[in-house]
């Protein structure tokens, strides 16, 4: 389970045991995930709605929280929220993907069984590293949030968010050269 997954759904547990100050921290975190979870998903004549998007996800989410199944995976239930105000929010306002013609070859199917087998490469080397410096990779360079943004999440200092990171990506680094030299 990836670091960001494990945050947020332990947030939500405690949040759904009555614990306020987790239920904050959570509504900040996910305040933060989800305009990034809009802004990728709105075309620039749009953008501006992320904002509003967030809201309303936030807010059907506080509604909804008790439906939420423990046993299940947080960001699933949580962008399928998001997702549903999405297509609510095109259906809203009468929002249609286009696509010019030049651009068709974007379309067709294109086969993302390397993407996949990639990203478990990913998972698989950010496991090998202590679980600090895999949450600030994961949070940076995965999720694009900013050094400041980590550092005022996570309460460590932006240096610190930095070298935390630079640690990390060393050791997957000589993680990454003990194999190649293993294979010559």
């Amino acid at each position: 389970m990836n670091p960001v997954e494990t945050r947020l759904k332990e947030l939500m547990l405690a949040s759904l045991d009555g614990d306020a100050r987790s239920y904050g921290i959570l509504l900040n975190d996910l305040a933060r995930h989800l305009r990034f979870y809009f802004l990728r998903r709105l075309s620039d004549a749009h953008k501006g709605d992320a904002d509003d998007l967030v809201q309303e996800t936030l807010m059907s989410l506080h509604t909804r929280r008790a439906t939420y199944e423990t046993d299940r995976p947080f960001t699933a239930w949580l962008h399928a929220i998001a997702r549903y105000k999405l297509i609510d929010h095109f259906r809203r306002n009468r929002i249609r993907a286009t696509v010019p013609l030049d651009d068709a070859e974007d379309l067709f199917a294109v086969d993302q069984s390397g993407a996949a087998a990639d990203r478990m490469d990913v998972e698989r080397l950010l496991q090998s590293v202590p679980e600090k410096a895999r949450d600030l990779i994961y949070r940076t360079k995965i999720e694009g949030q900013s050094i400041a943004e980590v550092a005022q999440s996570t309460g460590l200092s932006e240096a610190s968010v930095k070298v935390g990171i630079h640690r990390g990506i060393k050791a997957i680094a000589a993680k990454l050269k003990g194999r190649a030299d293993d294979d010559r």
